[in-house]
């Protein structure tokens, strides 16, 4: 079954089509198949079930989801593309934050310093920023900030974005392009204020669904594994192909998890109080009385 539906994917690839060029693109990104030719190392998370496989074949593929409710617990008619932009379930910040603490964990491995995930940025006494669009508030925050990643001693701050390449506003453009809108966007947001009052450089880390990633997101990575390589001895090759099978394996799971993740009513938590508890201790010591 697979194999046919494969076959067809790349005959209607060959044959023109927006939709099916864009899954090309995909498909072909720097790093984005190399969980297909990665070994199944559980201790290192390269690990998934036939369900996970299959969905994100069809989604790399552009398949039809199989077995899926028709309607979304949000009321909306389910899809591919509603299900990896559902907010409901909080699929789409399980993806943000999978990544962002994975990199914190890449950046500690690589020796750098003072790793700090969800950092205060320092607030403004009088400073001026060019750009509208710049964050003023006293209370910004980024995902990750670290020591030495460029050079010894100075900060780099990061900020993530994992975005959803089948949503209409993003698959109208090309994949490179659409990557660079993101990027330019948390540029406008953070870069000013974190040259100027900061004194520290700013990296925006963008990925697709898909596991394509931004140009400023590749160079990031490529020194995290030029630290990692010194610091361990593995060639630079080894070791920037760990790192991507890693982030691959990230963005993989966290996406499959919004095709088929429980996106209803919360369930809700007993909380048990020093009542409660007292109580079961003396019911429990009466028990072994008797």
């Amino acid at each position: 079954w697979y194999q046919r539906r494969v076959r067809e994917a790349v005959v209607s690839t060959q044959s023109t089509g927006a939709a099916e060029k864009r899954h090309h693109e995909e498909r072909a990104a720097r790093g984005a198949s190399i969980w297909l030719t990665t070994l199944p190392l559980r201790e290192h998370g390269f690990v998934i079930n036939k369900q996970e496989w299959w969905d994100y074949m069809a989604v790399r593929y552009g398949f039809e989801l199989e077995g899926v409710p028709h309607i979304c617990p949000c009321g909306k008619t389910n899809s591919m593309e509603h299900s990896l932009s559902c907010a409901k379930g909080g699929f789409v910040y399980l993806r943000h934050n999978q990544l962002r603490d994975l990199t914190a964990n890449l950046c500690h491995e690589a020796g750098c310093k003072d790793v700090t995930v969800e950092p205060r940025l320092l607030p403004l006494t009088g400073e001026t920023l060019k750009l509208k669009s710049a964050n003023t508030a006293n209370d910004a925050r980024l995902d990750v900030s670290a020591r030495g990643v460029w050079s010894p001693g100075d900060k780099t701050f990061l900020d993530f974005r994992v975005f959803n390449s089948l949503a209409p506003t993003n698959a109208s453009l090309p994949l490179e392009r659409a990557l660079l809108k993101h990027e330019d966007e948390k540029k406008r947001v953070y870069n000013e204020r974190v040259l100027e009052v900061e004194k520290s450089t700013f990296s925006p880390v963008v990925c697709s669904t898909l596991g394509a990633f931004g140009e400023e997101a590749i160079k990031f990575y490529r020194q995290i594994a030029v630290l990692l390589a010194n610091k361990t001895g593995q060639t630079y090759q080894t070791t920037i192909r760990y790192i991507r099978q890693r982030l691959q394996f990230c963005v993989l799971k966290t996406t499959v998890a919004s095709l088929r993740g429980f996106k209803g009513n919360k369930c809700t938590r007993y909380a048990a109080d020093n009542n409660d508890i007292n109580l079961l201790y003396q019911y429990n010591n009466l028990t072994h009385a008797f």
